[in-house]
């Protein structure tokens, strides 16, 4: 596989990590070269993208990849990675063969506490997950155009080393904000690549929820860490009391239990299926910062 990563951030970072000895290479996009360490780190040879005006070696670069990868959010204006990728596939001699987009579970919207799989009707309520419904649209245009099987991975509440409960906890930001019968998915980032390589290596196209099997209220993540930790918990807030941002609070407007049946089906495994293995082994390992 030759793989380029638009926006080699968190989870690009580690889909490289996990393939970089099966990959021929790996290139990735970044806004700044202060960046280009920790990406060449992972394997990933950087290349700078502001999101409007690309170098001809990207473009080059893209058109001679087999498998690219989407990490970046759209914005009103859409998403400037489509307008490069039909450039690439436009041309005579390119080798792209799969394209994943990543996606979010925010695009189901809301639907009180009820489980929800590929099929469940998509009502977005906030800006953000509203852009990512329209970006899915305009992805799966794209292949319908080309030919090019399109795996949309939809994303749930994203952790792993260096992004969870214990590092909030060492902080002293961690809060148990309740609200009753709220729950969300998550999913540990290893999942995330484990995904991406398992849909890339048969070049598999279509929807699919990339999230734990728990859906589990949020404050019982904290106490669980807690305990692990050997330290106390914070309190309980009612979400009423809580003082949020209005991005945060938007969160909990939608309540939702999100399946991965259909990944599983196609023989995926996940390595963490619940919080408490994951967070079980990130402590036994000390791999959680």
């Amino acid at each position: 596989m030759r793989i380029f990563l638009f926006g080699a951030g968190y989870s690009a970072k580690a889909f490289a990590r996990l393939v970089r000895d099966d990959a021929e290479r790996i290139d990735g996009t970044t806004r700044s070269e202060a960046n280009f360490a920790a990406l060449e780190h992972a394997s990933i040879a950087p290349l700078l993208f502001d999101g409007e005006s690309p170098a001809q070696p990207l473009l080059d670069r893209l058109a001679n990849s087999t498998h690219v990868v989407i990490s970046i959010s759209p914005g009103s204006q859409g998403d400037p990675a489509v307008a490069l990728v039909e450039d690439a596939l436009s041309r005579p001699g390119n080798t792209i063969r799969w394209i994943g987009y990543l996606s979010t579970v925010g695009v189901y919207g809301d639907h009180d506490g009820a489980w929800v799989d590929e099929t469940a009707p998509c009502h977005p309520t906030s800006r953000r997950s509203l852009e990512r419904m329209e970006a899915e649209q305009v992805w799966t245009a794209l292949s319908e155009r080309h030919g090019i099987p399109l795996a949309i991975l939809r994303l749930s509440g994203i952790y792993g080393p260096g992004r969870n409960a214990f590092i909030n906890l060492e902080r002293g930001t961690a809060r148990r904000i309740v609200k009753k019968d709220q729950v969300f998915n998550r999913i540990h980032v290893h999942d995330i690549a484990g995904a991406l390589r398992f849909l890339a290596r048969v070049n598999t196209g279509g929807v699919f929820n990339v999230t734990d099997s728990e859906p589990s209220p949020p404050q019982d993540v904290v106490a669980y860490a807690a305990d692990l930790m050997g330290v106390t918990p914070p309190r309980e807030v009612p979400f009423a009391q809580a003082d949020l941002t209005p991005m945060a609070r938007s969160f909990y407007s939608e309540n939702k239990r999100v399946s991965n049946e259909r990944i599983r089906a196609l023989g995926y495994e996940f390595a963490y299926t619940d919080y408490r293995a994951a967070f079980s082994a990130m402590w036994r390992a000390d791999s959680w910062r």
